[in-house]
């Protein structure tokens, strides 16, 4: 294989970290990945992810925010199941999906991490971002289908994993082609129209990034990976080093899918001028075809709630915002009559704008005749209208508090001060919460 060596040389040898101003990025990313990973302990999906891989993956790597114990494919199964199990995490416009949500539990899940600094932590993970992100826009650049995160977050896991077990550039090449191969080319909109625990492929991305690692450390040799070689993608590739994906990532404010976002924001923007919910009766969104297709009226399964886009619009329509429970407690009456007066119209200026900028507007007609429309909104929390400090703090321990308790308040410092601190005090905080 001809290897892509300026690319393999970053990947072994880069210090993300040594442009400063990529830290605290970096921790915003990991408060907002462990917050998320904690709120959704909450879900169904959790536990079957923690028995599937303690029975199926025998190990002694501790999972997070769980009971028991698995090998390093286990791990990174479980903890990219777990983030993905509530759609609350970080992600990027280009790649339709989302690169932290695996290269975390990637990372958790060798042993070759326990004895690393804070620092070295946070550069690795800073380093998967830019592997990730670029093979997800490179994949989205040569394939003519929408696959699942899954599919190219695989190779930022194999990236940092490599690196972590100090693969030679001959091994580390072979790793990021076994990725590839061997990760999920699933078809996104397959779950968009039939919401189930499949969600974005991520666990099984950060499973195979993993398990490339493992396999091109053991001498198992992949095909070249056509995301980082094909030189249609060079360009995407060309500015590695001095372009930092990492600052183009987006933090949710809520926790349903991006794509449901702006028409949120488009009824919380008109919300002041109504005096109660029961005075709308009906509601109508104007939005991108992809936004159209998060269709389910009444879900029964939050996985069906987290990408509907009517039920997203009605409990943020009744109660001012968007919370973890409201897709969790799916019964309220009221909720359901709101979501049933929602009708979703595609628009062609909205179309075109998609997958860079996603945008929605809302039109309430209201009981006494009157008719308010909002102007076009975004989703809030990208680089251009980002969430603050607060908001991303207040997010953290709306998801956090209620699982963790006070250990809640030591992990979000252990992360604001990783840089000066052994990663050993993260992953001590990390480990199953406590019950009773």
């Amino acid at each position: 294989m001809t290897a892509p060596t300026a690319l393999l040389d970053w990947i072994l040898d880069a210090d993300p970290l040594s442009h400063p101003d990529l830290l605290p990025r970096a921790k915003r990313c990991l408060l907002d990945l462990v917050g998320v990973a904690a709120g959704a302990t909450r879900t169904d999906l959790a536990g079957h992810a923690r028995r599937f891989v303690t029975t199926q993956h025998g190990g002694d790597r501790p999972l997070l925010f769980a009971d028991g114990r698995a090998s390093p494919t286990g791990v990174a199964l479980h903890g990219a199941w777990l983030i993905d199990a509530l759609d609350a995490h970080d992600g990027q416009v280009l790649t339709k999906g989302h690169a932290g949500v695996a290269l975390l539990p990637g990372l958790l899940a060798l042993p070759e991490v326990d004895t690393l600094s804070g620092r070295d932590f946070l550069g690795l993970l800073t380093l998967g971002y830019e592997i990730a992100t670029r093979a997800g826009i490179a994949l989205h650049a040569t394939s003519p289908d929408y696959h699942t995160s899954g599919a190219w977050n695989a190779l930022g896991v194999a990236a940092v994993a490599g690196r972590l077990m100090g693969l030679d550039a001959e091994r580390l090449h072979h790793a990021l082609g076994i990725a590839e191969f061997y990760g999920p080319r699933s078809q996104m909109m397959r779950c968009i129209d039939h919401p189930t625990m499949l969600k974005d492929g991520s666990g099984w991305g950060a499973m195979t990034g993993i398990s490339a690692a493992l396999l091109a450390r053991d001498g198992f040799t992949g095909a070249p990976a056509l995301t980082v070689t094909d030189p249609v993608v060079d360009e995407i590739w060309s500015d590695l080093g001095s372009r930092w994906y990492l600052h183009e990532q987006y933090f949710k404010a809520y926790p349903v899918c991006r794509w449901a976002q702006p028409a949120v924001e488009a009824v919380l923007s008109l919300r002041e001028k109504i005096d109660a919910p029961e005075q709308v009766r009906r509601i109508e969104i104007l939005t991108f075809h992809e936004g159209k297709r998060l269709h389910v009226v009444h879900p029964s399964s939050t996985e069906q709630a987290q990408y509907s886009l009517p039920w997203s619009v009605a409990c943020a329509l009744a109660h001012g915002t968007l919370s973890a429970e409201a897709v969790i407690t799916l019964e309220a009456l009221d909720l359901r009559a709101l979501a049933s007066r929602v009708e979703i119209r595609e628009s062609a200026t909205f179309n075109a704008r998609f997958p860079a900028e996603r945008w929605a507007s809302a039109r309430l007609h209201l009981a006494d005749g009157r008719v308010l429309e909002s102007a076009p909104c975004e989703a809030r929390g990208n680089p251009h209208n980002p969430l603050s400090d607060d908001e991303l703090r207040a997010k953290y321990q709306a998801l956090a508090d209620p699982v963790l308790g006070e250990r809640a308040d030591s992990l979000r410092e252990a992360i604001t001060t990783l840089d000066d601190r052994p990663v050993g005090d993260l992953l001590a905080l990390i480990g199953a919460p406590e019950t009773g």
